[in-house]
């Protein structure tokens, strides 16, 4: 085949004919819909993918064969009308009038080809193999898969517009981040790091990527709430892009709300990207689902390292409790749930490093878990759950390896 140029379009706002009324039709019908193109298809008739899209005004329809004048203005052609005879006359007038037209039915006959194109974030990649097409999808879908997963050194390298983005990391063990929130990794000049957040991808991070510390243990902050928010928006602003990485989800317990609402307040493009909470994902690394049928139908997250938690309702509550940041006064808490009329005969698991090659689980009951947690020197991180489905740990926890 001859030498082909790779060139992308801007199509925004501008012509692009489709000849065709079949599932083809409707796929490049599709595509260039998402890339902003005022969409024109010809065909007498339409496959229920494009009768949706012209229904909903996503194209303009014009129920008939191809004539000539049909390509009237437009910047760009497509055909796939499954007719032979028909495509080589939209080509040819195509031809005519200096449009690029791509043929669905022969590429070796066409001006204009389209790539398997793998997307992510604002970086495009297009795949040609020649005349194999599935050769080309297939590269496109190792391609993908690394853009998702940040595999590919997207970070961008010319000055642009900055944003935020709140990742939630998850529990601990790096593998548990989500492929969005590992590109968005990728991607930052800055990561403003929590002392919980899975620490082991700061490693894959490119050179040069600023990391600030901003972990929080209790009573020693690297930097005050209102500092990191400070932070956040003051590098955006300066035109990079910004990475908060936190443990778990960075609305449960995160303050992922008061960061957002400080981007918002500043005017600048901020993006969550939700992350597995420890609340749930660490009892069930230690075989402990927080609900469970027959024994628990809710549960109840809690931050206990607060003053004012109400005990009194807490122990009222049937389901599962879940205590984050709790084992500093775990004795504390146990007396006051007991005080408050919780039976102190309810099992209780305290999970920590949860996720982590150091996972350790401690079981015991309300009365007696401060004793055994002080017995074998329990620390933070450390997540208590309350209820009977801790004792389910001993049946559907880690077994070791034979």
């Amino acid at each position: 085949m001859s030498a082909r140029h790779p060139l992308l379009l801007d199509v925004t706002g501008r012509r692009v004919v489709v000849v065709g009324g079949g599932p083809v039709a409707a796929r490049r019908a599709r595509g260039l819909l998402a890339d902003g193109a005022d969409v024109h298809v010809v065909a007498p008739a339409l496959c229920e993918d494009l009768a949706e899209l012209a229904a909903s005004g996503g194209v303009r329809w014009h129920a008939r064969p191809y004539a000539p004048g049909d390509l009237d203005g437009a910047w760009l052609v497509h055909t796939a009308t499954g007719d032979r005879r028909t495509d080589d006359q939209v080509a040819a007038d195509a031809e005519a009038d200096r449009t690029w037209c791509v043929r669905a039915d022969d590429a070796a006959a066409s001006s204009a080809w389209t790539p398997a194109v793998a997307r992510a974030g604002d970086v495009t990649l297009a795949v040609g193999a020649g005349r194999d097409p599935r050769r080309a999808v297939a590269l496109r879908g190792a391609l993908q898969g690394l853009l998702d997963a940040g595999a590919l050194p997207v970070r961008r390298h010319r000055p642009g517009p900055g944003r935020v983005t709140l990742v939630g990391g998850g529990p601990g063990d790096p593998g548990l981040i989500t492929t969005r929130g590992r590109r968005a990794l990728a991607e930052a000049d800055v990561v403003v790091v929590d002392r919980l957040a899975p620490r082991a991808l700061l490693d894959e991070l490119e050179p040069g990527v600023e990391v600030v510390e901003a972990g929080k243990a209790p009573h020693a902050h690297t930097l005050t709430q209102d500092e990191i928010n400070r932070l956040l928006v003051e590098r955006a602003q300066a035109g990079q892009r910004v990475v908060r990485l936190k443990g778990g989800d960075p609305f449960v317990l995160g303050r992922g709300g008061e960061e957002l609402q400080a981007c918002r307040d500043a005017g600048v493009e901020v993006e969550v990207v939700p992350g597995v909470t420890s609340a749930i994902a660490v009892p069930a690394a230690a075989g402990v689902p927080v609900t469970h049928r027959h024994v628990a139908r809710q549960v109840t997250v809690v931050s206990a390292h607060d003053a004012e938690t109400d005990w009194e309702t807490l122990a009222r509550l049937r389901g599962t409790l879940v205590l984050l940041m709790g084992v500093a006064r775990l004795g504390d808490h146990m007396d006051r749930l007991r005080t408050h009329g919780l039976d102190p005969a309810t099992p209780v698991a305290v999970v920590e490093s949860g996720t982590l090659p150091g996972q350790r689980t401690t079981l015991g009951t309300v009365a007696d878990i401060a004793a055994r947690a002080a017995a074998v020197g329990v620390q933070n991180p450390a997540v208590v759950v309350v209820g009977h489905v801790a004792s389910l740990a001993a049946v559907l926890g880690p077994q070791p390896l034979a």
